[in-house]
């Protein structure tokens, strides 16, 4: 429990100063998100990035709805079902994320404590580990089927 309690703080400060250092960009965390998901994994439905990020659907879609409304993603027809279109990023959404992360990589390196690549290793594979510990919980609150 002592992960979690340093784990959700240090997120979320490490989101508002990144917002704070770039305002001419103006992401929010989940427009951020949604462009950093797709550019990892490609053109996604909103039910799967939902999923993908432990997120409500709605959510997702207001974000999703903003990135468009500012040029970052579009739609385009889903070949795998046609009611649930794909949202892929633009050169746009592509070129924000890309400046956005640059930014968060060069303000994590600052981190101080001569951490080692071993260290930082380990710490990524616990954190996945305990993720994979809640894969099976829902966002919308209902009980797992």
């Amino acid at each position: 429990m002592e992960v979690f309690g340093l784990v959700g703080p240090l997120y979320r400060r490490v989101q508002r100063k990144i917002e704070q250092d770039a305002p001419e960009q103006d992401l929010s965390v989940g427009v951020r998100a949604v462009l950093d998901l797709l550019r990892e994994h490609g053109p996604m439905t909103v039910p799967q990035m939902g999923q993908a990020q432990s997120l409500s659907r709605q959510f997702v879609q207001r974000m999703v709805n903003d990135a468009a409304a500012r040029g970052f993603t579009e739609t385009i027809p889903n070949p795998a079902h046609q009611r649930s279109s794909l949202i892929r990023l633009t050169d746009a959404g592509l070129a924000a994320i890309t400046a956005v992360t640059a930014r968060e990589h060069a303000l994590l390196r600052r981190v101080g404590g001569g951490l080692t690549d071993a260290e930082v290793t380990a710490c990524v594979r616990v954190l996945s580990r305990m993720l994979e510990l809640f894969d099976d919980v829902e966002v919308t609150g209902t009980p797992p089927r």
